[in-house]
């Protein structure tokens, strides 16, 4: 039985869990995030990051992620990796972060925030109650952040349904539209501060050679900037960002409910299914333009469950 292990991203471990949504297990070996079990291979993400295949078809499985996954140990200690890699006493420097929310979901859009913390504020952050956003619960967030806005300088820029749509089925990956409204979030807010920072560092969701590659065309581009998995941990200004990107999205995501007269449901399971089937049922597959992202598996998913609802229906 053959058995492959890639390091990856939290992001790119949303993807592949949206992408077996309909495998996944309802009971998970410990430490683990998700467990997918298909025909002839068993997939298991941990949270250290390690994704396992295991199976007959574990290769061809593991295949169409390897472009995605982060070099290993010894590779990461390379003189190209260790020159993105932020200093030891980043979290006493006044620092510039950024990070994005939505790209996992199939529902709303992609936000992407950047903020900037000075190192005389970090105990007042702390006081408002700024940590990793991944441990506050939406109602937590949203008071956070009104605080927040009020406090810091930052840039926040959403990338709607209609657009991401646009973007994608041009050609563009999910990828570069983020390198690309990181870049620019980044730079409203260097401006915001005049050029007042000791650092920048993003939550890398990329190897920063691809990074710097999807902004190729673009005419200014923050070059001297740090990247680290899981920044959050390492300096405010990107849990800041983070807790600003998923208040936004939580306020995207309520509007779009309002709109649509339907709870729409995060991430990209089941749920997400049912309610995308119900949504064509009432409004035809059109709808889907305007609250989701279509290259999603989710897509056809739902497609597939309306027609088996309308049939039933019959």
């Amino acid at each position: 039985m053959a058995t492959i292990v890639l390091n990856m991203l939290h992001q790119q471990i949303e993807l592949i869990k949206s992408h077996y949504a309909s495998y996944i297990t309802e009971k998970v070996p410990p430490g683990s995030l998700f467990q997918a079990k298909l025909p002839n291979c068993t997939i298991t993400a941990y949270r250290s990051g390690k994704v396992m295949f295991q199976g007959k078809s574990a290769e061809k499985e593991a295949a169409q992620w390897q472009a995605h996954a982060v070099p290993n140990e010894k590779k990461q200690r390379s003189t190209d990796q260790h020159q993105w890699a932020p200093p030891k006493e980043i979290e006493h420097l006044s620092m510039i972060g950024s990070d994005e929310v939505g790209t996992g979901d199939y529902f709303g859009p992609v936000t992407i925030a950047a903020a900037f913390v000075h190192n005389n504020q970090v105990d007042l952050l702390k006081e408002l109650g700024v940590k990793d956003s991944k441990y506050l619960s939406d109602l937590q967030i949203t008071n956070i952040a009104k605080d927040l806005i009020q406090t810091i300088p930052y840039s926040l820029l959403i990338l709607h349904n209609k657009k991401y749509n646009e973007l994608q089925r041009s050609g563009m990956s999910q990828g570069k539209m983020k390198a690309m409204l990181h870049n620019r979030a980044l730079l409203n807010v260097i401006e915001k501060v005049d050029g007042r920072y000791d650092g920048i560092l993003i939550d890398q969701f990329a190897n920063p050679d691809v990074y710097f590659r999807y902004l190729s065309s673009e005419k200014q581009v923050v070059k001297s900037v740090y990247f680290a998995t899981r920044a959050e941990g390492l300096h405010l200004s990107v849990a800041a960002a983070s807790i600003i990107a998923r208040y936004s999205f939580i306020t995207e995501m309520n509007k779009l409910s309002n709109q649509l007269g339907i709870s729409l449901p995060k991430g990209a399971g089941k749920q997400v299914d049912e309610a995308a089937a119900q949504l064509i049922i009432d409004n035809g597959e059109h709808v889907l333009t305007q609250c989701a992202k279509l290259h999603f598996a989710n897509t056809q998913k739902a497609i597939n469950l309306a027609k088996r609802k309308r049939q039933s229906l019959k």
